[in-house]
Formats: structure tokens, sequence, C-alpha cells
């Protein structure tokens, strides 16, 4: 290995402990060892790419930093900066503008061969060369770079060899001429031997999309709305300006359309009773992990699980796909010709295969049904706690919100669909708990005082029906 990469694979395992995409342990031990390294650029900064396995309490992961190295410290990167090696300072490549318009052209016709490293661009696109790139806020798993306002470049940071959900799926609606998603303009393959067994591993490193210009955030939208409501004393949700049940609609409106362009153009199945059996189990033994963890779930466990149960007994086959994985405002888009679907990735957390795997649509459906109880409630966290004299109002005005965008929603779905979200109850309501048990584990562990907000959820869905 090149000395001086030696040099800044060494500095990583104290940068990565404080990296927000870092899922590892946060405090104990942790070693890293470059399995994959391509020199993109020799002359300042000097740019390698790295895929980096990561070794610490929790297992072993492996993680893409693409890193640049300057002979002078750069004061505008001290943020990203990883520390010094004898040739110079080391840092995050993605925040690096020199170093990200040398990774964007290589996308170029004619661009320098990259060892173990493959630049497809989609047919028809244009690569935004000689565009500024800027760091997107907000991104929890992966980085993601602006390129002016023409494209985005998405870096996967936690690899796992295969096809990534995001290009896979990105790439069956752009090829189908889907236009409610941003296009897919390109992406990256990376190759390289398994450290553990020397067989060679592939897996999608980055994609390029297009920008969605003039676009706004679904949860900035939709928690706007549920400011407006607060702010009124004696109006309903539906009496309020900023009413958000319109918007509901369409957003159902385009969820169906996605959906069925995706059982169109990527394999369907079904779940037999006997996955629906299984998949019961396992909603049940994740919600006995749960109340090990957060003691508060126990009086609503036996109603949780009496949603699952009914899936167990079931004797019909439901239909399953390819869908979102992961659904919520956070990952849509309202632009001036409307909702556009974003980061089809799945929950990143759990497993690529986990990841690829046919589900129902109601999946999608329950998760975003949380989102709109999320974005209700959220307010009562922050602006109304119980010793607010306006707490239980709230509280019945976030109902209310919650209820009337829900239905909104389904009723939008449906209108575009052969299929009725509400038609399958037992099913949507199983996915809906079964995703408040998820809330409920991970805001004990990362936002306790968030944590009245899926207790609330799981009381309501514990109740007989």
């Amino acid at each position: 290995m090149d000395a001086g990469l030696a040099e800044a694979v060494a500095l990583l395992p104290e940068w990565l402990r404080h990296q927000h995409w870092f899922t590892g342990s946060r405090t104990g031990p942790i070693e890293a060892r470059a399995v994959f390294a391509t020199l993109l650029h020799e002359s300042e900064p000097r740019l390698w790419h790295v895929l980096a396995e990561v070794r610490h309490a929790e297992g072993v992961q492996i993680y893409q930093v693409p890193i640049s190295v300057h002979p002078h410290r750069a004061d505008r990167l001290d943020h990203v900066h990883l520390g010094r090696t004898s040739e110079g300072h080391v840092y995050d490549a993605l925040h690096d503008k020199d170093a990200t318009a040398i990774l964007l052209s290589h996308f170029a016709d004619g661009a320098p061969v990259a060892d173990g490293l493959t630049f497809h661009v989609q047919k028809g696109a244009t690569v935004p060369l000689g565009q500024p790139s800027l760091v997107m806020p907000g991104e929890h798993h992966n980085t993601s770079l602006a390129y002016g306002d023409a494209s985005m470049l998405k870096v996967f940071r936690r690899i796992e060899p295969g096809r990534n959900p995001d290009v896979e799926i990105h790439e069956a609606l752009t090829d189908a001429g889907c236009d409610l998603v941003a296009p897919l303009e390109g992406w990256v393959d990376g190759t390289w031997q398994d450290p553990q067994d020397g067989s060679e591993r592939t897996a999608n490193l980055a994609m390029l999309r297009g920008y969605l210009t003039t676009a706004s955030d679904g949860w900035a939208l939709a928690t706007a709305s549920v400011r407006d409501l607060y702010a009124e004393g004696d109006l309903h949700a539906d009496e309020v300006g900023g009413d958000f049940a319109a918007e509901s609609y369409r957003l159902g409106m385009s969820t169906a359309r996605v959906h069925e362009t995706l059982a169109e153009v990527l394999p369907t199945g079904t779940m037999s009773p006997a996955d629906l059996a299984a998949l019961s189990a396992a909603m049940n033994r994740r919600l006995d992990a749960a109340v090990v963890i957060v003691p508060e779930l126990e009086p609503f466990a036996a109603g949780l699980r009496a949603h699952f149960d009914v899936l167990r007994d079931r004797t019909e086959a439901v239909p399953v796909q390819r869908i979102h994985g992961s659904y919520h405002l956070g990952q849509v888009l309202r632009t001036v010709v409307g909702w556009k679907l974003v980061d089809f990735e799945g929950e990143v957390l759990a497993s690529a295969e986990e990841r690829r795997a046919p589900h129902s649509p109601l999946r999608d459906v329950a998760q975003m049904l949380r989102s709109f109880d999320y974005a209700a409630r959220h307010l009562l966290i922050t602006d109304h706690p119980p010793e607010d004299p306006a707490h239980d109002q709230i509280v019945y005005r976030a109902q209310e919100w919650t209820q009337r965008n829900s239905e909104a929603f389904c009723n939008g779905y449906a209108s575009a669909s052969a299929t009725d979200p509400r038609g399958d109850l037992d099913l949507l309501t199983a996915y809906e708990a079964d995703k408040a048990v998820y809330e409920v584990v991970y805001e004990a562990r990362r936002r306790p005082s968030w944590l009245p907000i899926p207790l609330a959820a799981v009381e309501r869905l514990a109740q007989p029906r």
C-alpha cells in the first residue's frame, strides 16, 4: 500500500466514531484497513477513493471514504479534517469542491480509467461538468452533493455487495418513463476482493440523479400546516388556510402510481399463508425485544400482539412487490409539477437482502400514516409539553389533523389504484403497529424526549377495534 495512503487510513478510526452515518460503536475500539483504494488524482489535491473494512464491537462493515490530501492546511475544510500525514493534511473529499469536481469528471467520455471503479451514464443524460458541488444538509446515512441546480450525487457510505435498491429502483422507474421520481443520470460501481475469502465483490457506490428544483420537503410542508392549525384557537383542520389534506390526497395518488409502475417493471409475487405466519412471528419477536428495552410498552403488548396474530391465521395469499421501504414525509418532495418520491434505499440499517425483498405496498402506506402522526404530534414535545394549559386541546387537534390527512392520503391512493389501502385493514394495522414498535425503541435510544409520540400510537393501536 502507498505509504501516504496507509498513514491516512490510520486516521480513520478516531474520525469515524464522530460521523453521524457511522453505525458502529462510538466508544469502543475501532480498527480500519483499506480493502480497496484507487488514486483518482495525483497532484493537489491528491485524491484517493477508499473502501475501508471497519471492525468494531458490533461487527465488521465496509465504508466508503474518499479522501483528499493537501500539502497545506485548508481552513475552509477544517470541519472535515482527519489529521496530518507526511504528505500533508487529510480531508473528507466529499466536502472538498476541488476533489468533487475531479470525481464528477470521471463520468465524462474519455475520462481516465479508474481501476476497480466503473462510472455509468444513463442514455440521454447530461452530466453537469464544471458545476460546483455543495454538500446537502440533513443526510443521516449517506452524503449527497448538489452540482449546481442540475444534478445530485448520492454517495453511499456503508457498502454491501450487490445492487443498491436506490440505484435499482431509480433505473427501473427512469427506464419506464415514470415522472414521479428524479431521473437517474448515472451511477458508480466498485469491485474489490473480499478480505476474508479473496472472492470478488461488486457493489453500487454512488448514484447521480436529476436535481429537483423548486422542491419543498414534505415534512416541512406538513409541519407548517400543523403550526397553522395550532395557532388557530377555534378552527378545525378543514377550516385553516394551511390545510394539508389536498396535498395528502395528491401524495396518495403519486404513491399508488409509483407502486403500480414498480409492479409492472420489477418482479412481483405473493406472501403465502405460511409467509404471513412467519411475518406475524417476526413482528411478535420485535415486540418481545422492544418490551425488554422499553418496559413502558408492556401494558400495550397484548393489544399489539392481537394485530400480529391475525396474520398468522389468514388463509389467503397477499400480493407483494418492490416498494419504497422507508417511506415518510422526509422522503417526498413537492415541486411545481407535483409530488416526487426520493431515496428508495429502504431501511439502511437492514441488510441489503432485506431491503431488496418484496413486500405488500401497504407497508409503505402504513409508514406514511405513522409519519402523519409524527408531523401532528412533534409540537407536543417541542412547544406544548404536558404542563402547557393548552396541551390537552393540542392533543385533540393533533388527532384531528392526523385522521384528516391519513384519510385524504388513502382516498388519493384508492383513486389512482385498483386497491384501497383500507380494504385490508388487518394487514395495514399490523404494519402500522410494527412500525410504531420500531419507533418506540428508536426514540428511547436516540431521542427520549420524543418517546411519548410512538407510545401514544401504540396505546391507540392496542385498543380493541
